[in-house]
């Protein structure tokens, strides 16, 4: 990968490589205290990362879908926890790109670009059981105000986050399907922690269940219905950008058994051994998970430049078969990679440890449920008319 990519169409380059530099040295005491990799998402701050993907005309520089994977596939090479921060902060800020870049809310997006604000999701509600495409709560009127208070499960570093970007039913009399997407500035919130966060993988992503109450102002609701913010934005670019953090993770493994591969050649006077061929083996697998993704990135990008706000049934189950694949395929990997590599990569003291990358490659299938996705995609097959 370069140093540094080309961003939109500004001509400025974001020096990625920097970041990741911080994330990786900083990664072993994140993952061993599960605590918040500060210093990568200062780091990010201090790069122009966080704002990237807003659009040009509001302060950011409108960061393509295929940079922002190159930037959280590197990142997840060095830290998955600092890279899933990126990737899920992102998926908040391109809703705002494509959909709070006009009227009132574009100040809101303008002032979050000269920020470099973090931003984070609260998109489940204990009520619903996960489902993010329901909602129990809703946004309320209160004078000049709108309040708000939501039971969510699980808000990823949402102690840390300057904005949460939350979701809920328009009003006191909509049905659960009839949701909004509203922006709470960190000074509107109140957070009441309801969990804890002592996990397997991706323990810097700081993610306990909160209560949430927010009083703020109507202009920060999205002024379009959260159905088509989901299935436009929220769902491909985080499928997409998570793949590309889990790919990250199998880039790290595959580096790690090369390193081991080839010590042991040295060895053996510079000749192939039992690891050599095991070793081309784990490379198919991992340039068929890299060229999956890649596939659907490429779609995903088509489907930006097409202009069209709404996706196609075919689109929305490729969407999530990315998702479901690539969450296996990581664990594919790290697993076969840890298993050629031997003992080495078992030892939690050794440079060959492999032991934080496969409780990370775990978490994928569980972080959002590969059963709720499959049972979304059996929904939407009925409807597949092979578009």
């Amino acid at each position: 990968m370069t140093e540094s990519i080309r961003a939109g169409s500004t001509g400025a380059e974001l020096d990625y490589e920097k970041v990741v530099i911080v994330a990786a040295a900083a990664a072993h005491e994140v993952d061993r205290d599960a605590r918040f990799p500060h210093e990568a998402v200062a780091a990010m701050r201090d790069n122009g990362l966080l704002s990237c993907s807003l659009p040009t005309a509001l302060g950011g520089r409108s960061t393509s879908i295929s940079d922002l994977a190159t930037m959280a596939r590197a990142l997840g090479a060095g830290c998955s926890s600092a890279a899933m921060v990126f990737a899920m902060h992102h998926t908040q800020a391109l809703s705002l790109r494509w959909h709070g870049a006009h009227g009132d809310i574009a100040e809101l997006t303008r002032s979050i670009a000269a920020e470099e604000a973090l931003l984070a999701s609260a998109t489940t509600e204990i009520s619903t059981g996960g489902d993010v495409r329901s909602s129990g709560c809703a946004v309320i009127p209160d004078g000049a105000e709108v309040v708000l208070e939501k039971n969510a499960p699980v808000i990823s570093y949402g102690e840390y986050a300057d904005y949460i970007c939350a979701t809920a039913r328009r009003g006191p009399d909509s049905p659960p399907s009839d949701q909004v997407l509203i922006v709470c500035p960190r000074s509107d919130i109140e957070l009441e922690k309801t969990g804890t966060w002592d996990v397997l993988g991706f323990r810097g992503t700081c993610s306990p269940g909160f209560m949430l109450r927010a009083r703020t102002v109507p202009s920060n609701v999205l002024p379009v219905d959260y159905g088509t913010i989901s299935s436009h934005t929220m769902l491909p670019s985080s499928h997409t950008l998570w793949a590309s953090v889990w790919l990250g993770i199998a880039d790290a493994a595959v580096a790690k058994a090369r390193v081991q591969v080839r010590a042991a050649a040295r060895r053996n006077g510079g000749g192939a051994t039992d690891r050599t061929a095991a070793f081309a083996d784990l490379l198919v697998i991992h340039q068929r998970f890299e060229a999956s993704v890649a596939q659907e990135i490429r779609r995903y990008e088509d489907f930006l430049a097409s202009g069209e706000l709404e996706t196609t049934v075919g689109f929305a189950i490729a969407m999530n078969n990315l998702k479901l694949n690539a969450s296996q395929a990581v664990v594919d990997v790290v697993s076969a990679a840890l298993a050629m590599t031997g003992i080495n990569a078992y030892r939690e003291d050794h440079v060959a440890s492999m032991g934080r990358l496969l409780r990370d490659a775990f978490g994928p299938q569980l972080m959002v449920s590969n059963e709720r996705i499959r049972a979304n995609n059996a929904q939407l097959v009925l409807a597949y008319r092979g578009r």
